[in-house]
């Protein structure tokens, strides 16, 4: 069923890493095409790939002649192509919060965080690349509190954060407690993120999406 899809992306691309475990969720095969965002200026500049996305940005899903941009979009794509098993509830109240809880983290987190406005703080600020941690550090602790004040203890929240199923939300929150961990966050103030965390990552889907675990990575 999934022979056709091919997923572009960077190993370390958090959005891409949103992308492999919904497909992993879904039980879907698809092949990766690496696409390096630091070598050589960034391979997303190059004109074959800016023909794919105008975006300049990764993931991007071919599904046979559909390109589907913007991990988001894709996964619920992949939801509605392939239902089963299901990344959002069944109810319009319960889907809106699934798909708050991923945009606070998609929306509010992780543009903050991202190589490009890195690069370009870097580029703009030549101190910036000693203070660069601890504006990483600081825009997902501020998020993550937020996030964890919508889990916890709310009655919808369950072994992950909808129920006792990995979903749509799972898919998003788990790639940015991996980069809060590569920069050192003290995960501590985040009980229930953490908790969350623990049960995605003792699941098959969510450790093959690991970004080591991708075809493409290099050490360091």
């Amino acid at each position: 069923m999934g022979e056709g899809l091919r997923l572009y992306g960077y190993w370390r691309s958090s959005a891409a890493y949103r992308v492999r475990i919904a497909l992993n969720l879904k039980g879907l095969d698809y092949v990766t095409v690496p696409v390096h965002l630091a070598r050589d200026g960034g391979e997303q500049h190059a004109a074959d790939f800016r023909e794919l996305n105008p975006q300049a940005q990764v993931p991007v899903l071919r599904d046979g002649h559909r390109v589907i941009r913007q991990s988001l979009a894709i996964i619920e794509y992949l939801d509605e192509t392939h239902p089963d098993p299901p990344l959002l509830p069944a109810s319009a109240r319960e889907r809106a919060r699934v798909r708050a809880l991923a945009l606070a983290v998609a929306c509010d987190i992780h543009p903050l965080n991202n190589l490009r406005v890195v690069q370009y703080l870097q580029a703009q600020f030549p101190a910036f690349a000693e203070q660069r941690d601890a504006w990483m550090r600081h825009w997902m602790a501020l998020g993550f509190a937020g996030v964890e004040a919508l889990l916890a203890e709310h009655p919808s929240t369950g072994e992950f954060c909808d129920g006792d199923s990995p979903g749509l939300a799972d898919c998003v929150l788990i790639p940015q407690v991996y980069n809060a961990r590569r920069f050192a966050l003290d995960m501590a103030p985040y009980p229930t993120i953490v908790r969350i965390d623990a049960a995605c990552r003792a699941l098959a889907p969510f450790e093959a999406a690991l970004p080591e675990n991708q075809p493409d990575a290099t050490p360091g």
